[in-house]
């Protein structure tokens, strides 16, 4: 090892740029494989978590995707299951503290008393929950994570016991949760029992999500017969919805989706950080072969050396070894640096990846992220070394000792391998710039869809939620939301403020069936669902969302009961050819409800994101007479967007909560931001993955002109007596120019006719991520060739620009 580095040493230039090139390559590769480690490899943060399932649902007569789960099945689940051996349920939302200082509203995870348990979770101190705690009609409880409990409390440990006010009622504080505890994907400050009460439940109400262990041996096979068995049992135990019969449920295909809870925390996450990871596998490929041309050059310089320890009685295999051991050295000293380089970058990705991004807080440098940078380091040494093994590793004598060889041309086949590295770079290069100009495109495309709203940087969005223990009259919570609205318009600046139980992109997602009068299905069946929203008046003028045909719902119609809804553009053509055919025509919510005329067809909407189909929505008035079942259902949570003409739409929010606080002073407000920053957060997954493309095309682009100059240059240098020659005999300097300027563009060319095929087959899985763009987009395949072509021709310009002040008769005397 020491021969090694004192022979590596006494070529510091050549050593230190070659250790930079591989630092570059493995660096990013290393920081990468931190976040596909951490994200898609890492078995989930708890014990035996290979045990662990989520329980889901499909339906596909009535919907394509998943259910979450319903109380109703959850019961049933837990009492006639053979296949778990615990089932938990949790619902991920938002509450209302008051008491310890100004109302605020924080997030909150209601839970079965068994969920802990399934995950096998105890409290960092205090009791966690129980039956009795899960019971209707018991004391209220609460339990709190560990960092709600040192920012509010101060970390008191005096704190079990305590009072905690909760959406206005007391609960007793029991316990605070381990510190490194994080709930799957959530973050909640306080956790809530749910309290259900059987008697009311109902086969319905998919608004929750299981979690489940699998008993040992049992397999996911297993566990979707035994949900399918206990699903039936499910219409036997609890009441259908109103109008709802068995046999439509059964006719909907219902049956279970028993799957790895390692999906659910991980998502469709996993395409992108493995796109990412094969982008940045082509950089080091790319690197390797710029230091590989480093070391064939080398390698080509010591061909003396190696000569006379062939004839001292060197074997070929210890020649290869001295090769190879350099050139592992070199790769893992690249290695050593590239940690350094990876542990920065790994900063810089947290700090730039996406905040719905699972699991950020487990991505770190661990030994398995060791083990993949050693294990790169000595592969691209292995690598870049083989090439001078098999190309110098057993010199000709002869040759090699032979006087006055310096300045004549190199062999074909030397030239070859060389070009042949180069073009190899050039290609990949291509395929790089190819995917990023893609995203480009797709970011372009995105941006000039009209999601649902216009200038949304002039609308700030905020939640108020009125809880029964506030006010328990529906009526006077809708007189209270419209008070509030009313005064949230006469603030100055204010041009327009509406409501909705959900913003347009807000994540906030609700799904029924629609029945349409004029399209009626057969009684056994249940029509497809939709996105079900409630708004206030003036909602859809706030949003500048416009009314297609028709008119908007009012507050009119709210305090009239008023049988009335909206529709959304996609829904109205998915049925009517002309969205202005919908109106007048009516639709339910369940085969015995009232009928409700549609009034209005508004603009289409892009609930799911701009990269995602257009949102199938019904609009129904913030408060609903009749509505499955109750004689008056009230949204008690209400999305404000507020429209304001002055130049910081925040400025407003000091005024806002004057305005709130005036009709109730425990009402917090919650979920602050512009909806710029909803749209933002939208196209966040799309800009982080165009932005680590945009570097790796980036730092690809430069190796790979580095590598044509190199190759070129050298060139040039083996070829002095070459070019004396031709302009002795009258060559000019543009012939001279030309004739290099030639080489560069040969390999150039065929770089990029190589990448161009590669890039053909490799775009294509990236399908998933583009949008309203082809894989194969002639425009962005066109300029990205010109722009590979281009860098090329101008890393060759230098060295033929050299070749060209080559003076004839220095040339030839240096001969």
């Amino acid at each position: 090892m020491k021969n090694l580095l004192n022979q590596l040493a006494r070529s510091p230039v050549f050593t230190t740029v070659s250790v930079l090139t591989l630092a570059l390559g493995i660096g990013a590769n290393t920081a990468i494989f931190s976040v596909v480690n951490g994200v898609l490899l890492k078995p989930l943060p708890f014990e035996d978590s290979e045990e662990l399932v989520g329980v889901w649902h499909v339906a596909p007569g009535i919907a394509d995707g998943q259910f979450p789960q319903s109380p109703a099945l959850h019961f049933t689940y837990q009492d006639h299951n053979q296949v778990f051996a615990g089932l938990g349920m949790f619902d991920n939302q938002t509450v209302a503290v008051t008491g310890l200082d100004e109302p605020e509203r924080v997030s909150a995870m209601r839970v079965t008393f068994s969920t802990f348990p399934v995950l096998r979770v105890q409290p960092f101190m205090g009791r966690s929950f129980t039956a009795e705690d899960d019971s209707p009609g018991t004391a209220l409880t609460a339990m709190l994570s560990h960092g709600y409990w040192q920012r509010k409390l101060g970390g008191d440990p005096g704190v079990i016991g305590q009072t905690l006010r909760v959406d206005g009622r007391a609960r007793e504080i029991i316990g605070v949760m381990p510190p490194d505890f994080r709930f799957l994907i959530y973050d909640p400050a306080v956790y809530i029992p749910f309290q259900f009460d059987l008697s009311e439940l109902y086969f319905g109400n998919f608004s929750y999500i299981a979690v489940a262990r699998l008993k040992p041996g049992v397999t996911l096979e297993q566990a979707n017969a035994d949900v399918d068995r206990m699903v039936p049992l499910t219409f036997e135990q609890f009441a259908l919805p109103p109008g709802f019969s068995r046999e439509m449920l059964e006719t909907s295909g219902f049956a279970g989706d028993v799957h790895p809870l390692k999906e659910d925390v991980v998502g469709n996450v996993g395409s992108v950080l493995w796109v990412l990871l094969g982008t940045v596998g082509l950089v080091l490929l790319i690197a390797c072969a710029n230091v590989t041309n480093l070391f064939l050059v080398r390698a080509e310089g010591r061909q003396k050396e190696v000569a006379l320890r062939t004839a001292l009685g060197a074997s070929r295999g210890r020649v290869a070894r001295q090769f190879f051991g350099e050139s592992v050295v070199l790769g893992v000293l690249g290695g050593v640096a590239g940690l350094a380089l990876a542990y920065g970058g790994m900063r810089v990705l947290l700090a730039i990846a996406p905040g719905n991004l699972p699991r950020l807080n487990e991505i770190t440098i661990d030994p398995t992220v060791l083990g993949f940078t050693l294990a790169v380091s000595v592969l691209a040494g292995f690598l870049f070394g083989l090439f001078p093994v098999l190309h110098y590793g057993n010199p000709n004598l002869t040759s090699a000792l032979k006087e006055g060889g310096r300045g004549s041309s190199d062999g074909r086949e030397r030239h070859y391998v060389r070009n042949v590295l180069a073009t190899s770079q050039v290609a990949l290069a291509s395929v790089l710039l190819i995917g990023s100009g893609l995203m480009i495109r797709s970011f372009q495309e995105m941006r000039t869809v009209h999601p649902g709203f216009e200038r949304p940087d002039e609308v700030m969005t905020f939640r108020v939620s009125i809880p029964e223990a506030e006010i328990e009259d529906a009526e006077a919570v809708i007189l209270a939301h419209q008070e509030i609205q009313r005064l949230l318009s006469e603030i100055p600046g204010v041009t327009s403020v509406g409501g909705s139980n959900s913003i347009t992109m807000d994540e906030w997602k609700s799904h029924d069936p629609v029945f349409m009068e004029d399209f009626p299905v057969p009684a056994d069946e249940i029509p497809p669902l939709r996105r079900y929203k409630r708004v206030t008046g003036d909602y859809f003028a706030t949003m500048e969302n416009p009314v297609l045909a028709g008119r908007a719902i009012t507050w009119s119609d709210i305090h009239n009961r008023a049988y009335v809804a909206m529709i959304s553009e996609t829904l109205a053509r998915e049925y009517w050819e002309d969205p202005s055919q919908a109106i007048g025509r009516r639709v339910r919510e369940n085969p015995e409800g009232p009928w409700r005329e549609i009034i209005g067809v508004s603009g289409t909407v892009y609930d799911d994101g701009v990269s995602q189909e257009p949102t199938a929505a019904i609009y129904w008035p913030m408060a609903v007479a009749n509505f499955w079942g109750e004689d008056l259902f009230v949204q008690r949570s209400i999305a404000y967007a507020l429209r304001t003409s002055r130049p910081n739409a925040a400025s407003v929010m000091p005024e806002v909560r004057r305005a709130v606080w005036s009709v109730n002073p425990n009402l917090p407000i919650a979920g602050v931001r512009t909806l710029e920053e909803i749209f933002d957060q939208s196209m966040v997954r799309t800009s982080f993955t165009l932005v680590m493309l945009g570097i790796a095309a980036v730092v690809a682009i430069a190796l790979g002109a580095i590598g044509i100059y190199g190759v070129i240059s050298y060139s040039v240098s083996q070829r002095t007596r070459e070019i004396g020659v031709r302009m002795a005999l009258g060559a000019r300097h543009g012939d001279v120019t030309r004739l290099v300027l030639r080489q560069g563009g040969l390999v150039a060319v065929v770089g990029i006719a190589v990448g161009l095929g590669s890039a053909v087959g490799l775009t294509r899985l990236m399908s998933s991520l583009l949008y309203g763009v082809s894989a194969v987009d002639p425009l962005t395949y066109i300029l990205a060739a010109t722009g590979v072509c281009a860098i090329s021709l101008l890393a060759s310009y230098v060295p033929a620009r050299r070749a060209a002040s080559v003076d004839p008769n220095d040339a030839l005397r240096w001969e």
